[in-house]
């Protein structure tokens, strides 16, 4: 069995089903876990922008022009040379991965034609059966059922520290900094799971642009800055223009003076990456909501707002 994974989530998948030896080839984005780092690159962005506000004007530009296919590069080529049994890809976001329809393409004249698993979670528990999923196109079931269900238990053993009884704290979850969008799919449940609340969005629903009036208006004890893409340095280059907007230092957890009251995630490893390691990002929201640091693991990517 040869594989392809063109999707970062989905790698992490298929590894933890113990699937890391099949992988033949990977997108540019597949980093987890480093072992993967060796396998062939098959994609590559298009774009080159810099900053979230720079990078959302591009991406909104290429999308609506002409040659709207996609905001990735595929070498059809050298996905040919890797002869994949299996290629792993998905149909949830053009903007985050690859699309179907370009690995489709890329592969109609393949003799024989690669089987195409296309993840397209919207919950948390969509993302366990994917692991099912993964696990039957390359013949690993047995593994990927037990991986579901450690990640199952992993995440019911860790809804016993919240307390059902207590009103939670408003939520704000930046998935985006400019312009602000807040977190959508799973992380609204993620986070209602975890004993807080999240106004501005609904389970199940895609992430999506809010104005600083939302925002202010859902007053905000805790926020999440957690933008897709962005590891903890590159959230801390664009701090100081966060910080220079009025609705930001408006909002409860900004003013209350907490560092803790605002946490900066590692956007490019959690909560934005449909795959097991949601469940590690859920523990930390439950440690984090209900002050119970026991529950979320020593390294997860999580750190408060630095001072001014």
């Amino acid at each position: 069995m040869r594989v392809v994974s063109l999707l970062p989530s989905a790698t992490e998948l298929l590894c933890a089903i113990g699937g890391e030896s099949l992988l033949v080839g990977r997108s540019h984005e597949c980093d987890h876990p480093a072992s993967v780092s060796d396998r062939p690159v098959l994609t590559a962005a298009r774009t080159t922008a810099t900053t979230s506000a720079e990078i959302d004007a591009e991406v909104r530009s290429t999308l609506e022009s002409e040659d709207a296919s996609s905001l990735y590069h595929l070498d059809g080529e050298a996905l040919a040379s890797l002869s994949p049994d299996v290629i792993l890809t998905q149909d949830l976001c053009e903007v985050c991965s690859i699309d179907l329809g370009t690995v489709r393409g890329a592969v109609a004249d393949l003799d024989p034609r690669p089987t195409i698993v296309s993840l397209d979670p919207r919950t948390v528990w969509d993302v366990l059966d994917d692991l099912l999923a993964v696990g039957k196109a390359v013949g690993l079931e047995p593994e990927a059922e037990a991986a579901m269900v450690a990640a199952r238990e992993a995440y019911w053993s860790a809804v016993d520290f919240v307390n059902p009884y207590v009103p939670g704290p408003e939520v704000l979850f930046l998935e985006w900094m400019d312009p602000p969008f807040v977190g959508g799919h799973w992380t609204p449940a993620l986070i209602e799971h975890a004993g807080g609340r999240h106004s501005l969005n609904t389970a199940g629903e895609k992430s999506r642009q809010v104005t600083a009036e939302d925002i202010v208006a859902s007053q905000p004890d805790r926020v999440v800055i957690c933008p897709c893409g962005y590891d903890l340095d590159a959230i801390r280059r664009e701090l100081p223009e966060l910080r220079r907007q009025d609705w930001w230092n408006a909002l409860p957890a900004v003013a209350d003076g907490d560092p803790s009251s605002v946490m900066l995630v590692d956007g490019n490893q959690m909560f934005n990456r449909p795959g097991p390691r949601l469940v590690d990002a859920f523990r930390w929201l439950v440690s984090w909501i209900n002050d119970r640091p026991e529950v979320a693991s020593d390294d997860f990517p999580a750190v408060p707002m630095p001072p001014a």
